[in-house]
């Protein structure tokens, strides 16, 4: 009900958009024509009764409606996008994860070195570049030197082609761009977060009474502050698993990618409300379950909070 309302907010609806398209090419629409699209597309009845044929038609049929611009089942939009959404976001993910952890680590132990410096200068302009600005740089500098622009997933040749070695290779020809510029923000927000827990756990009085014990360095590292390091990965869970659904909205639409972010964008423009409703209904859930993981795993992982409730 709530995404069906949000999703309702902006005045009018897709006829309403239509017609605005269609005015701006010269083409108007009688009232009749209005009247009978409204009919077409379910709009004629009120709000209550168009979210009761939503509700009922996913609780007893399993069905997310019809796309209004893409004139066919909502699932038949998402399907083919869903694949390439979760591979690029999750090989992102992991290489994120890859970069900001040991880099994290690096500048908590060696505060104040040369390298810490370097970590921080960039993790700061990294967190200050919005990703649709990187991406605007990767393809002046790709239009430049290289004279094309990088868009897709995949060169033409090789999209409607079966799995094999070589689209394999052309997919991570093309991957790395939208790795780098989706990635960018998050290994400099990760690192940053990694480095200032694990500063803050070697300050510890733990700490300092095993290096009095004469605790090597790297044993005691490993024993107790780096897992405490662990709990920014584990708590980015619960956003993490709706960003693998969609992506990233801007930059899915400037590089031309085929994922939901894209779909999502231009539904919400145009107003097409059950395949916008429908995206941001199945990411709600996904936010809820992901939130949950997290917990889960973070009261797995940091005792403190596993054993809170018996102090």
């Amino acid at each position: 009900l709530v995404v069906f309302v949000i999703i309702n907010l902006p005045p009018g609806d897709y006829v309403t958009a239509l017609q605005s398209r269609y005015a701006a090419q010269g083409q108007g629409l009688t009232v009749q024509d209005i009247e009978n699209l409204r009919v077409r597309y379910g709009l004629d009845g009120n709000l209550l009764q168009q979210y009761w044929h939503w509700f009922t038609q996913i609780v007893l049929h399993g069905d997310l409606g019809m796309s209004f611009e893409h004139e066919k089942p909502v699932a038949q939009v998402i399907a083919p996008r869903l694949g390439w959404t979760i591979a690029v976001s999750l090989i992102t993910l992991l290489v994120t994860w890859a970069l900001a952890f040991p880099i994290g680590v690096y500048s908590a132990v060696k505060q104040h070195s040369v390298g810490d410096y370097a970590a921080t200068t960039v993790g700061f302009l990294g967190l200050a570049t919005p990703n649709f600005l990187i991406a605007l740089v990767f393809i002046y500098f790709s239009v430049t030197w290289f004279g094309s622009v990088p868009s897709g997933l995949c060169s033409p040749e090789w999209c409607d082609a079966s799995w094999n070695l070589g689209k394999l290779l052309d997919l991570l020809g093309h991957l790395w761009i939208p790795m780098i510029v989706i990635g960018t923000g998050g290994v400099a927000g990760l690192v940053r977060i990694i480095r200032n827990n694990l500063l803050d756990e070697l300050r510890r009085p733990y700490v300092t009474a095993a290096r009095a014990r004469g605790v090597p360095e790297g044993p005691l590292l490993r024993r107790y502050p780096l897992r405490v390091a662990l709990n920014p990965f584990v708590s980015t869970i619960g956003w993490i698993l709706p960003l693998l659904l969609v992506g990233d909205i801007v930059v899915g639409q400037i590089l031309s990618l085929p994922t939901l972010g894209p779909i999502l964008l231009g539904s919400l423009k145009s107003q097409d409300m059950y395949l916008a409703g429908s995206i941001i209904m199945v990411l709600s859930v996904v936010t809820v379950i992901g939130t949950l993981i997290s917990d889960l795993l973070l009261g797995w992982l940091d005792p403190r909070i596993r054993l809170g409730h018996q102090r």
